[in-house]
This record gives C-alpha cells, structure tokens and sequence, in this order.
C-alpha cells in the first residue's frame, strides 16, 4: 500500500489536530509527508513563530490549538505521557499536582510535577512548566490511571502522593504547605494502603507523615500505621530544619517538633 504524502506540514498538522492528536515528532513529520529534514525544520520554525505549535523538548512538537495560544500550549495533562514516552523513562504525576487532581488543591501548584528515575531538566511548553523529580522506586510505587482529554497518565495514589509531600517538603512549598495539603488529602487516604506502603518508603518519611497527619487531626486514620511503627527500631528525627536542642521527641513517631506547622485551613 503506498503511503500517503501531505501537500504541506501545516496539512500534515492540522490532519492530526482533528484527529485528537496534539503532539508529534520531527521524524514522523519527515516520514509522513516526504520532506526533507531541512524542509520540515524551516516550515516547523514558522509554525512556532506563528504559535501555532511548540517545542517543549528537542525533537517533540506540540500543537496549540487558538483558544491556547494566550497560554501558548495545552495543558501537561494533555501530553505528558506522550512525552515520557518519548524519553524513554518511567514516571508519574506527583506532589502537589497529583494532590491537585485527588481534590487537595488548596492552591494550585505553579508547576506541574512529575516523578520519575533519574534527573530530568524542566520543559517549558509556553507558559506551562513541567518539574521533574528523581525517585529510583517510581516503577514500584502505587499509581493509578487516569483518563485525560488525549488518553491516559499515571498519576500517585493518595498515599503515595502523601509520602511523597513529606519527603519532598521543599518542592511542596514547605512544611506549612504540606500541612495544608494533607487536612484534604486525608480525605482519600486509605490506613490499610498507608501501611502496606510503609515498608517501600525510608523510615523517617513514614515518622513525620505519621506525626503530621496525628497532629493536624487525624489521628484514626494512623492507628495502623502507629501499629506497625512498634515493629520498627525508629531513630529519632527531626520534623524539619530547625533546631533539636532541648527537645524531646514524640514517643509514638519519636520525632522532634523542631518546627511549627501553621497551615492556611
């Protein structure tokens, strides 16, 4: 069967915008219409002049459609999973953008973050900023799959979702913040799959998520969790940055309250 070639790229794109499809690559753009690669790059330059498409990644387009091009890109949710498959590398949504997505968006996160294996710059996709952070464990921790407007991403579950806004304290706009964040996300929290993901995460995250969630109300929803900390041999922590002088831990999570958590809820 003979392949189809396009006439121009901007038919090329516009063929695969009323398909539902908004982002592609340099390669398909060549392969697809019979281009050369000069050609296909000069024709793509004009396009991102016109905001028509950008370039978040060497190699990977964007469309925008008009009622974006204000923004200057869709939403990351619309391709962020074409995009870690086009790096090569596993990853979920994280942090305050998965908590965001579970209802907890007290205020909406500046940036949308992501997990994923190893370090990754930031894209920027108009005014749209993806955050990479590193976690080796991204393929073995809890995730679901979300539906988006172009197909599917992986976002953390709740309790990952909470284990994370502890151990990533300063990429969640600190302590205050992820007190504020967890009094909703709490809400979703499952105790049983809290606990069966203790044993995944370092011992300290589990400490100071324990203590946070007891002190901002929760107490019933870390019974299991207090549970299984009696089978552990904690060292005591610190909650935050702050100093440890003159202070005792917490006998439940034997962790210093070193800092005060003032949230805005």
């Amino acid at each position: 069967m003979q392949m189809k070639f396009f006439k121009t790229v901007h038919e090329w794109i516009e063929t695969q915008q009323s398909r539902g499809r908004y982002f592609f690559t340099m390669q398909e753009v060549i392969t697809e219409t019979g281009k050369s690669s000069v050609a296909v790059q000069t024709a793509l330059r004009r396009l991102r002049q016109k905001g028509a498409i950008t370039c978040p990644r060497r190699g990977f387009y964007v469309l925008v459609p008009l009622e974006y091009r204000s923004v200057g890109s869709v939403p990351a949710t619309w391709f962020i999973d074409d995009l870690m498959r086009h790096f090569e590398q596993p990853y979920y949504v994280g942090l305050l953008s998965a908590a965001a997505i579970h209802g907890a968006g007290h205020q909406q996160p500046l940036v949308f973050q992501v997990m994923t294996n190893k370090p990754t710059r930031e894209v920027i996709s108009g005014r749209v900023v993806i955050q990479f952070l590193m976690n080796k464990k991204v393929e073995q921790m809890p995730v679901l799959a979300l539906q988006t407007e172009t197909g599917n991403m992986r976002v953390a579950t709740p309790e990952t979702t909470a284990f994370d806004l502890v151990r990533y304290g300063s990429a969640a706009a600190g302590l205050g913040n992820v007190g504020t964040v967890l009094v909703e996300l709490a809400e979703r929290i499952d105790a049983r799959k809290l606990v069966s993901l203790a044993s995944m995460v370092r011992l300290p995250d589990v400490q100071r998520l324990g203590y946070l969630l007891e002190l901002l109300g929760k107490g019933k929803l870390v019974i299991p969790l207090a549970q299984w900390m009696e089978t552990q041999r904690p060292r005591a922590v610190p909650l935050g940055q702050g100093s440890c002088k003159d202070l005792r831990p917490d006998p439940r999570w034997h962790v210093f309250p070193n800092e005060t958590v003032e949230t805005d809820l």
